[in-house]
Protein backbone atom coordinates (compact mmCIF):
# COMPACT_ATOMS: atom_id res chain seq x y z
CA UNK A 1 0.00 0.00 0.00
CA UNK A 2 1.46 3.33 -1.07
CA UNK A 3 0.41 6.76 0.19
CA UNK A 4 -2.23 7.61 2.78
CA UNK A 5 -5.61 5.91 2.59
CA UNK A 6 -8.66 8.22 2.85
CA UNK A 7 -10.74 7.73 5.99
CA UNK A 8 -13.88 6.73 4.06
CA UNK A 9 -12.06 4.03 2.11
CA UNK A 10 -10.34 2.73 5.24
CA UNK A 11 -13.66 2.40 7.06
CA UNK A 12 -15.24 0.69 4.05
CA UNK A 13 -12.46 -1.90 4.12
CA UNK A 14 -12.86 -2.46 7.86
CA UNK A 15 -16.59 -3.09 7.40
CA UNK A 16 -16.38 -5.03 4.14
CA UNK A 17 -18.13 -8.39 4.28
CA UNK A 18 -19.10 -8.03 7.94
CA UNK A 19 -21.86 -10.31 9.20
CA UNK A 20 -23.77 -9.78 12.45
CA UNK A 21 -23.02 -12.07 15.36
CA UNK A 22 -25.46 -14.96 15.91
CA UNK A 23 -28.67 -14.43 17.84
CA UNK A 24 -29.21 -15.78 21.35
CA UNK A 25 -32.14 -15.66 23.74
CA UNK A 26 -31.53 -13.92 27.07
CA UNK A 27 -33.87 -13.28 30.02
CA UNK A 28 -35.48 -9.89 29.72
CA UNK A 29 -33.87 -8.84 33.02
CA UNK A 30 -30.47 -9.24 31.29
CA UNK A 31 -31.36 -7.63 27.96
CA UNK A 32 -30.74 -3.97 28.79
CA UNK A 33 -28.48 -2.32 26.17
CA UNK A 34 -28.42 -5.49 24.06
CA UNK A 35 -29.39 -5.31 20.38
CA UNK A 36 -32.63 -6.97 19.32
CA UNK A 37 -32.04 -9.65 16.65
CA UNK A 38 -35.66 -10.22 15.58
CA UNK A 39 -38.88 -8.17 15.75
CA UNK A 40 -41.05 -8.59 18.83
CA UNK A 41 -44.83 -8.87 18.58
CA UNK A 42 -47.30 -8.62 21.43
CA UNK A 43 -48.29 -11.94 22.98
CA UNK A 44 -51.41 -10.44 24.54
CA UNK A 45 -53.82 -7.54 24.20
CA UNK A 46 -53.29 -4.66 26.62
CA UNK A 47 -55.44 -4.00 28.50
CA UNK A 48 -57.00 -7.45 28.05
CA UNK A 49 -60.44 -6.04 28.92
CA UNK A 50 -61.98 -2.63 29.57
CA UNK A 51 -60.66 -1.19 32.85
CA UNK A 52 -61.24 1.86 34.99
CA UNK A 53 -58.80 4.72 34.56
CA UNK A 54 -59.70 6.20 37.97
CA UNK A 55 -61.01 5.33 41.42
CA UNK A 56 -64.77 5.72 41.50
CA UNK A 57 -68.00 3.94 40.64
CA UNK A 58 -68.69 1.77 37.58
CA UNK A 59 -72.20 2.35 36.21
CA UNK A 60 -74.35 2.89 33.15
CA UNK A 61 -73.94 6.44 31.87
CA UNK A 62 -77.69 6.59 31.26
CA UNK A 63 -78.26 6.22 35.03
CA UNK A 64 -75.85 9.09 35.90
CA UNK A 65 -76.68 11.61 33.19
CA UNK A 66 -78.08 14.14 35.65
CA UNK A 67 -76.84 15.58 38.93
CA UNK A 68 -78.68 14.18 41.92
CA UNK A 69 -79.32 10.72 40.50
CA UNK A 70 -79.09 8.01 43.17
CA UNK A 71 -77.68 4.52 42.53
CA UNK A 72 -77.57 1.35 44.59
CA UNK A 73 -74.06 -0.09 45.24
CA UNK A 74 -73.89 -3.85 44.65
CA UNK A 75 -70.19 -4.70 45.07
CA UNK A 76 -66.56 -3.77 44.50
CA UNK A 77 -64.03 -4.32 41.69
CA UNK A 78 -60.42 -3.78 42.81
CA UNK A 79 -57.61 -4.25 40.28
CA UNK A 80 -57.03 -7.94 39.69
CA UNK A 81 -60.35 -9.08 41.22
CA UNK A 82 -63.24 -8.54 38.76
CA UNK A 83 -66.79 -8.16 40.01
CA UNK A 84 -68.60 -11.41 39.23
CA UNK A 85 -72.09 -9.99 38.66
CA UNK A 86 -73.72 -7.61 36.23
CA UNK A 87 -74.53 -3.91 36.67
CA UNK A 88 -78.19 -3.33 35.96
CA UNK A 89 -80.40 -0.26 35.81
CA UNK A 90 -79.85 2.04 38.80
CA UNK A 91 -76.89 0.00 40.10
CA UNK A 92 -73.20 0.76 40.61
CA UNK A 93 -70.02 -1.05 41.63
CA UNK A 94 -67.21 0.55 43.61
CA UNK A 95 -64.17 0.32 41.33
CA UNK A 96 -60.49 1.18 41.58
CA UNK A 97 -57.90 2.19 39.00
CA UNK A 98 -57.10 -0.81 36.81
CA UNK A 99 -60.17 -2.73 37.90
CA UNK A 100 -62.09 -4.60 35.22
CA UNK A 101 -65.25 -2.80 34.16
CA UNK A 102 -68.17 -5.02 35.23
CA UNK A 103 -70.56 -6.42 32.67
CA UNK A 104 -73.36 -3.97 32.01
CA UNK A 105 -71.34 -0.87 33.01
CA UNK A 106 -70.00 1.53 30.39
CA UNK A 107 -68.60 4.45 32.42
CA UNK A 108 -66.97 5.46 35.69
CA UNK A 109 -68.09 8.22 38.06
CA UNK A 110 -65.11 9.77 39.82
CA UNK A 111 -65.14 9.19 43.57
CA UNK A 112 -64.79 12.94 44.16
CA UNK A 113 -67.91 13.50 42.03
CA UNK A 114 -69.94 11.11 44.17
CA UNK A 115 -71.47 11.29 47.63
CA UNK A 116 -72.61 8.31 49.66
CA UNK A 117 -75.84 8.97 51.58
CA UNK A 118 -78.11 6.43 53.31
CA UNK A 119 -76.60 3.51 51.41
CA UNK A 120 -76.95 5.21 48.02
CA UNK A 121 -74.35 6.78 45.70
CA UNK A 122 -75.46 10.30 44.73
CA UNK A 123 -74.18 11.71 41.42
CA UNK A 124 -72.65 15.20 41.86
CA UNK A 125 -71.30 15.51 38.28
CA UNK A 126 -73.05 14.17 35.18
CA UNK A 127 -71.35 11.22 33.48
CA UNK A 128 -70.70 10.78 29.74
CA UNK A 129 -70.70 7.33 28.07
CA UNK A 130 -67.20 5.82 28.18
CA UNK A 131 -65.94 8.35 30.74
CA UNK A 132 -62.78 7.27 32.60
CA UNK A 133 -62.72 3.87 30.88
CA UNK A 134 -59.71 2.39 29.12
CA UNK A 135 -61.14 0.15 26.39
CA UNK A 136 -59.75 -3.30 25.65
CA UNK A 137 -56.65 -3.02 23.46
CA UNK A 138 -56.16 0.71 24.13
CA UNK A 139 -52.38 0.22 24.35
CA UNK A 140 -51.83 -2.62 21.87
CA UNK A 141 -53.43 -5.72 20.40
CA UNK A 142 -52.07 -9.25 20.36
CA UNK A 143 -49.85 -9.78 17.31
CA UNK A 144 -48.89 -6.11 16.90
CA UNK A 145 -45.15 -5.73 16.15
CA UNK A 146 -44.06 -2.97 18.53
CA UNK A 147 -40.29 -3.50 18.50
CA UNK A 148 -38.62 -3.80 15.08
CA UNK A 149 -35.10 -5.17 14.75
CA UNK A 150 -32.32 -4.25 14.95
CA UNK A 151 -32.87 -1.97 17.91
CA UNK A 152 -30.88 -1.32 21.04
CA UNK A 153 -32.95 -2.15 24.10
CA UNK A 154 -33.16 0.78 26.48
CA UNK A 155 -35.54 1.58 29.30
CA UNK A 156 -38.59 2.04 27.06
CA UNK A 157 -37.92 -1.02 24.93
CA UNK A 158 -37.42 -3.28 27.96
CA UNK A 159 -40.68 -2.02 29.46
CA UNK A 160 -42.76 -2.59 26.33
CA UNK A 161 -41.18 -6.02 25.74
CA UNK A 162 -42.18 -7.05 29.26
CA UNK A 163 -45.68 -5.62 28.82
CA UNK A 164 -46.00 -7.71 25.64
CA UNK A 165 -45.25 -10.74 27.86
CA UNK A 166 -41.75 -11.54 26.57
CA UNK A 167 -39.83 -13.18 29.39
CA UNK A 168 -36.84 -13.75 27.08
CA UNK A 169 -35.78 -11.81 23.99
CA UNK A 170 -33.60 -12.66 20.95
CA UNK A 171 -30.49 -10.47 20.89
CA UNK A 172 -27.18 -10.43 19.05
CA UNK A 173 -24.33 -12.13 20.82
CA UNK A 174 -22.02 -9.53 22.31
CA UNK A 175 -18.91 -9.19 20.14
CA UNK A 176 -15.68 -9.97 21.99
CA UNK A 177 -12.89 -7.42 21.78
CA UNK A 178 -9.44 -8.53 22.88
CA UNK A 179 -7.27 -5.54 23.87
CA UNK A 180 -3.49 -5.84 23.93
CA UNK A 181 -1.28 -2.88 24.86
CA UNK A 182 2.38 -2.75 23.81
CA UNK A 183 5.35 -0.74 25.01
CA UNK A 184 8.31 -0.95 27.40
CA UNK A 185 7.34 2.43 28.84
CA UNK A 186 3.83 1.41 29.97
CA UNK A 187 2.70 0.58 33.47
CA UNK A 188 -0.79 -0.14 34.74
CA UNK A 189 -2.32 2.42 37.14
CA UNK A 190 -1.00 1.64 40.62
CA UNK A 191 0.21 3.42 43.78
CA UNK A 192 3.86 2.73 42.93
CA UNK A 193 4.18 3.57 39.21
CA UNK A 194 7.83 4.49 38.44
CA UNK A 195 8.40 8.13 37.62
CA UNK A 196 9.89 7.24 34.22
CA UNK A 197 6.87 5.13 33.20
CA UNK A 198 3.78 6.17 31.31
CA UNK A 199 0.54 5.12 32.96
CA UNK A 200 -1.37 2.99 30.44
CA UNK A 201 -4.76 4.57 29.72
CA UNK A 202 -5.68 3.45 26.23
CA UNK A 203 -6.75 -0.04 27.30
CA UNK A 204 -9.29 1.38 29.73
CA UNK A 205 -10.66 3.91 27.28
CA UNK A 206 -11.03 1.35 24.48
CA UNK A 207 -12.62 -1.15 26.88
CA UNK A 208 -15.13 1.52 27.94
CA UNK A 209 -15.90 2.28 24.29
CA UNK A 210 -16.47 -1.44 23.65
CA UNK A 211 -18.80 -1.78 26.64
CA UNK A 212 -20.75 1.31 25.62
CA UNK A 213 -21.16 -0.15 22.11
CA UNK A 214 -22.51 -3.41 23.54
CA UNK A 215 -19.37 -5.56 23.22
CA UNK A 216 -17.45 -7.59 25.77
CA UNK A 217 -13.83 -6.43 26.21
CA UNK A 218 -11.10 -8.86 27.22
CA UNK A 219 -7.97 -7.22 28.64
CA UNK A 220 -4.87 -9.09 27.38
CA UNK A 221 -2.53 -6.91 29.43
CA UNK A 222 0.67 -5.12 28.43
CA UNK A 223 3.43 -6.77 26.39
CA UNK A 224 6.96 -5.42 26.11
CA UNK A 225 8.71 -4.33 22.91
CA UNK A 226 10.16 -7.77 22.27
CA UNK A 227 9.35 -9.55 19.01
CA UNK A 228 9.04 -13.02 20.51
CA UNK A 229 6.99 -11.86 23.48
CA UNK A 230 4.74 -9.81 21.22
CA UNK A 231 4.23 -12.72 18.82
CA UNK A 232 3.33 -15.04 21.69
CA UNK A 233 0.88 -12.53 23.17
CA UNK A 234 -0.85 -11.87 19.85
CA UNK A 235 -1.02 -15.59 19.01
CA UNK A 236 -2.54 -16.33 22.41
CA UNK A 237 -5.14 -13.59 21.88
CA UNK A 238 -6.00 -14.82 18.37
CA UNK A 239 -6.29 -18.41 19.60
CA UNK A 240 -9.36 -17.34 21.59
CA UNK A 241 -10.98 -16.28 18.28
CA UNK A 242 -12.27 -12.88 19.37
CA UNK A 243 -14.42 -10.96 16.94
CA UNK A 244 -11.93 -8.10 17.14
CA UNK A 245 -8.33 -7.85 18.33
CA UNK A 246 -7.20 -4.32 19.17
CA UNK A 247 -3.48 -3.71 19.60
CA UNK A 248 -2.40 -0.45 21.18
CA UNK A 249 0.90 1.15 20.23
CA UNK A 250 3.78 -0.15 18.16
CA UNK A 251 1.97 0.77 14.96
CA UNK A 252 4.35 3.43 13.65
CA UNK A 253 7.69 2.98 11.85
CA UNK A 254 10.22 3.33 14.67
CA UNK A 255 12.68 0.53 15.52
CA UNK A 256 10.54 -0.40 18.53
CA UNK A 257 7.28 -0.39 16.54
CA UNK A 258 7.04 -4.14 15.99
CA UNK A 259 3.33 -4.84 15.66
CA UNK A 260 3.03 -4.68 11.86
CA UNK A 261 5.89 -7.09 11.25
CA UNK A 262 4.73 -9.50 13.95
CA UNK A 263 1.18 -9.55 12.60
CA UNK A 264 2.43 -10.33 9.12
CA UNK A 265 4.58 -13.16 10.49
CA UNK A 266 1.53 -14.68 12.21
CA UNK A 267 -0.44 -15.00 9.01
CA UNK A 268 -2.52 -11.87 9.43
CA UNK A 269 -3.66 -10.50 6.07
CA UNK A 270 -2.74 -6.83 6.50
CA UNK A 271 -4.92 -4.51 4.47
CA UNK A 272 -3.59 -1.03 5.32
CA UNK A 273 -1.41 0.75 7.86
CA UNK A 274 -1.43 4.46 7.02
CA UNK A 275 -4.52 6.71 7.07
CA UNK A 276 -4.94 10.28 5.82
CA UNK A 277 -6.20 11.55 9.16
CA UNK A 278 -4.99 13.48 12.17
CA UNK A 279 -4.72 12.26 14.86
CA UNK A 280 -4.38 8.59 13.99
CA UNK A 281 -2.23 8.30 10.87
CA UNK A 282 -0.48 5.01 11.89
CA UNK A 283 -3.68 2.92 12.01
CA UNK A 284 -3.47 -0.72 10.89
CA UNK A 285 -6.14 -3.15 9.81
CA UNK A 286 -5.98 -6.83 8.95
CA UNK A 287 -7.74 -10.16 9.32
CA UNK A 288 -7.00 -13.69 10.34
CA UNK A 289 -9.82 -16.16 10.12
CA UNK A 290 -12.93 -14.62 11.61
CA UNK A 291 -11.02 -12.04 13.64
CA UNK A 292 -10.57 -8.47 12.49
CA UNK A 293 -7.47 -6.76 13.82
CA UNK A 294 -7.22 -3.03 14.47
CA UNK A 295 -3.76 -1.72 15.30
CA UNK A 296 -4.37 1.61 17.03
CA UNK A 297 -1.68 4.25 17.62
CA UNK A 298 -0.05 4.55 21.01
CA UNK A 299 -0.72 8.24 21.58
CA UNK A 300 -3.84 8.26 23.76
CA UNK A 301 -5.89 10.81 21.82
CA UNK A 302 -5.02 9.14 18.51
CA UNK A 303 -6.01 5.77 19.95
CA UNK A 304 -9.38 6.90 21.28
CA UNK A 305 -10.28 8.94 18.19
CA UNK A 306 -9.46 5.94 15.98
CA UNK A 307 -11.57 3.82 18.31
CA UNK A 308 -14.53 6.14 17.79
CA UNK A 309 -14.09 6.26 14.02
CA UNK A 310 -13.28 2.61 13.30
CA UNK A 311 -13.90 0.31 16.26
CA UNK A 312 -17.33 1.72 17.12
CA UNK A 313 -18.73 1.33 13.57
CA UNK A 314 -17.21 -2.16 13.40
CA UNK A 315 -18.98 -3.17 16.61
CA UNK A 316 -22.24 -1.62 15.40
CA UNK A 317 -21.98 -3.70 12.22
CA UNK A 318 -21.27 -6.86 14.23
CA UNK A 319 -24.45 -6.15 16.19
CA UNK A 320 -26.46 -5.71 12.99
CA UNK A 321 -27.02 -1.98 13.47
CA UNK A 322 -27.27 0.08 10.26
CA UNK A 323 -24.50 2.56 9.44
CA UNK A 324 -25.21 6.17 10.30
CA UNK A 325 -23.49 9.50 9.82
CA UNK A 326 -22.25 10.40 13.31
CA UNK A 327 -21.63 14.04 12.41
CA UNK A 328 -23.93 17.04 12.64
CA UNK A 329 -23.82 20.71 11.63
CA UNK A 330 -22.35 23.34 13.93
CA UNK A 331 -20.77 26.76 13.80
CA UNK A 332 -17.09 27.52 14.27
CA UNK A 333 -16.26 29.48 17.40
CA UNK A 334 -12.74 30.62 16.41
CA UNK A 335 -10.82 30.94 13.14
CA UNK A 336 -8.94 27.92 11.77
CA UNK A 337 -6.05 27.78 9.32
CA UNK A 338 -6.08 25.96 5.99
CA UNK A 339 -5.86 22.18 6.30
CA UNK A 340 -3.38 19.86 4.56
CA UNK A 341 -4.05 16.53 2.82
CA UNK A 342 -5.20 14.76 6.00
CA UNK A 343 -8.68 14.87 7.50
CA UNK A 344 -8.52 16.57 10.89
CA UNK A 345 -10.50 15.68 13.99
CA UNK A 346 -10.00 18.72 16.18
CA UNK A 347 -10.86 18.71 19.88
CA UNK A 348 -13.25 21.52 20.72
CA UNK A 349 -15.49 22.93 23.42
CA UNK A 350 -19.17 22.78 22.57
CA UNK A 351 -21.78 25.36 23.55
CA UNK A 352 -25.48 24.77 22.92
CA UNK A 353 -27.49 27.72 21.63
CA UNK A 354 -31.30 27.67 21.55
CA UNK A 355 -32.55 28.26 18.02
CA UNK A 356 -29.07 28.10 16.48
CA UNK A 357 -26.47 25.43 15.67
CA UNK A 358 -24.12 24.59 18.54
CA UNK A 359 -20.89 26.57 18.73
CA UNK A 360 -17.64 24.56 18.53
CA UNK A 361 -14.48 26.34 19.65
CA UNK A 362 -11.22 24.44 19.01
CA UNK A 363 -8.57 24.17 21.68
CA UNK A 364 -5.46 26.09 20.61
CA UNK A 365 -3.16 23.09 21.16
CA UNK A 366 -3.98 19.71 19.63
CA UNK A 367 -1.04 17.52 20.69
CA UNK A 368 -2.17 13.87 20.44
CA UNK A 369 -0.70 13.05 23.85
CA UNK A 370 -3.03 15.49 25.66
CA UNK A 371 -5.93 13.55 27.14
CA UNK A 372 -6.89 16.57 29.25
CA UNK A 373 -8.20 18.45 26.21
CA UNK A 374 -10.07 15.36 25.01
CA UNK A 375 -11.69 15.03 28.44
CA UNK A 376 -12.69 18.70 28.34
CA UNK A 377 -14.02 18.54 24.77
CA UNK A 378 -17.65 18.22 23.82
CA UNK A 379 -16.94 17.33 20.21
CA UNK A 380 -14.41 16.87 17.44
CA UNK A 381 -14.48 19.36 14.58
CA UNK A 382 -14.25 17.38 11.34
CA UNK A 383 -12.17 19.18 8.71
CA UNK A 384 -11.87 17.65 5.24
CA UNK A 385 -8.50 17.38 3.50
CA UNK A 386 -7.37 20.68 1.94
CA UNK A 387 -10.15 22.61 3.69
CA UNK A 388 -9.59 26.35 3.23
CA UNK A 389 -9.03 28.70 6.14
CA UNK A 390 -12.28 29.29 8.03
CA UNK A 391 -13.40 32.33 10.00
CA UNK A 392 -15.34 32.27 13.24
CA UNK A 393 -19.00 31.72 12.45
CA UNK A 394 -18.32 29.45 9.46
CA UNK A 395 -20.52 26.33 9.12
CA UNK A 396 -18.73 23.11 10.06
CA UNK A 397 -19.42 19.45 10.85
CA UNK A 398 -18.77 18.02 14.29
CA UNK A 399 -18.67 14.59 15.88
CA UNK A 400 -20.14 14.72 19.38
CA UNK A 401 -18.12 12.87 21.98
CA UNK A 402 -19.98 10.31 24.10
Amino acid sequence: MNGLLPVEEALARVLDGIAPTPAEDVPIAEAFRRVLAAPLAARRTQPPYAVSAMDGYALRAADAASVGAALRPIGTAPAGTPFAGRVGEGETVRIFTGGALPEGADSVLLQEDAQVEDGRVIVREAVRPGQHVRPRGLDFAEGAVLLPAPRRLGMREIAIAAAMNHWAVPVRRQPTVAILATGDELAAPAPDVPAEAIVASNSYGIAALAIEAGARPVDRGIVRDDRAALAAAIEAALAEEPDVLVTLGGASVGEHDLVRGVLGGLGVDLDFWKIAMRPGKPLMFGRRGGTRILGLPGNPVSSLVCGLLFLRPLLDALLGLPPADPTEPAELGAPMAQNDRRRDYVRAMLAERPGAPPLATPFPRQDSSMLSTLAASGCLIVRPPHAPAAAAGAPIRILRLP
